[in-house]
């Protein structure tokens, strides 16, 4: 549709009937990958649907927020509220669909089992390690890679980098990046855009350490990091828990302000962590033990459906 990659987010009240309209009834055994829409597809009553979920859906779990992004792509703004009122409305009822769900974290199974009432088997997401290489950490700079929103806390890694006087590379783009800028006026920041992925490996490989400010629900890029033989820096919360070794693979800091952010960033020495130990913690998170783990999983999940009984936690 013409401005969609737009105006997506005012396109979202017709995300529930486009996916519901997709006609899923030759297949035996069906699996999405989602943060929202995807979990709601129909399908025949003797067909087994797991959804692989990635959060529970934004306008669920933070419902203000989720208005506000809609009301600033939407010229219709006093609609905002009950728009996404009804979309949590259906969205609830749609996660009652899929015959089993595998979180990406037990951050997010958690999050599943509070919103949805639902359990949720856990199956780390999968990382590419093959496309970073272990660096030398040749440069002074702490490096984000981030979409410039504002629950990314971008914002936090430039106050923090400012206060422990170090410099910052970001790399990506988004709709809050002039205010970032603006907020980085006079600082170390250097705002890089988005780069290739020959540019990523090099600038991964190189960082002093890779920070992760906001609370994710799985927490990726540290280990993307930690494939380039750097450590990472996140917020002690979400899914960061469960990517990062504390003293092994990186460190968090506490609480989510600039103050304790800067102190980890001051005391952090990338000497203390050896680059093969980060390489192998990526490795271990890699395509081929998620194919395997997911694989045996989904058939499990649908050898239960047929006996009629719960998928035995794997």
């Amino acid at each position: 549709m013409p401005g969609s990659a737009r105006y997506f987010r005012a396109l979202a009240p017709f995300y529930p009937a486009a996916f519901e309209s997709f006609d899923l009834r030759a297949f035996d055994t069906i699996v999405s990958t989602t943060t929202a829409w995807a979990k709601g597809v129909r399908f025949r009553p003797d067909a087994t649907h797991v959804c692989y979920i990635h959060t529970v859906s934004r306008f669920v779990f933070a419902y203000d927020d989720y208005v506000g992004a809609l009301a600033r792509g939407n010229p219709a703004r006093l609609l905002a509220r009950p728009v996404v009122a009804r979309l949590a409305a259906w969205d609830r009822a749609a996660a009652a669909r899929p015959t089993a769900f595998i979180a990406n974290s037990r951050n997010v199974a958690e999050r599943v089992r509070r919103y949805y009432g639902r359990d949720a088997y856990v199956v780390p997401c999968p990382v590419d390690v093959d496309r970073f290489a272990v660096g030398a950490g040749e440069d002074d700079a702490f490096l984000v890679v981030s979409r410039l929103l504002p629950y990314k806390r971008v914002d936090l890694a430039i106050a923090a980098c400012a206060l422990a006087g170090v410099p910052l590379k970001i790399v990506g783009g988004g709709p809050a990046e002039a205010a970032l800028k603006a907020a980085a006026a006079g600082t170390r920041t250097e705002f890089l855009g988005n780069v290739s992925d020959e540019r990523l490996r090099a600038l991964l490989g190189a960082a002093r350490a890779v920070i992760l400010p906001g609370e994710e629900d799985f927490g990726l890029v540290p280990l993307e990091a930690n494939a380039s033989g750097r450590a990472a820096i996140a917020y002690g919360r979400g899914g960061a828990l469960e990517t990062i070794r504390a003293g092994v693979t990186g460190e968090h800091f506490g609480e989510p302000t600039a103050a304790s952010l800067a102190a980890v960033i001051r005391a952090f020495e990338p000497g203390r962590y050896d680059p093969a130990v980060l390489r192998a913690h990526a490795e271990s998170f890699g395509p081929e033990p998620f194919k395997a783990k997911f694989g045996a999983l989904v058939a499990e999940i649908v050898r239960s459906r047929a006996r009629g009984e719960a998928a035995q936690h794997l």
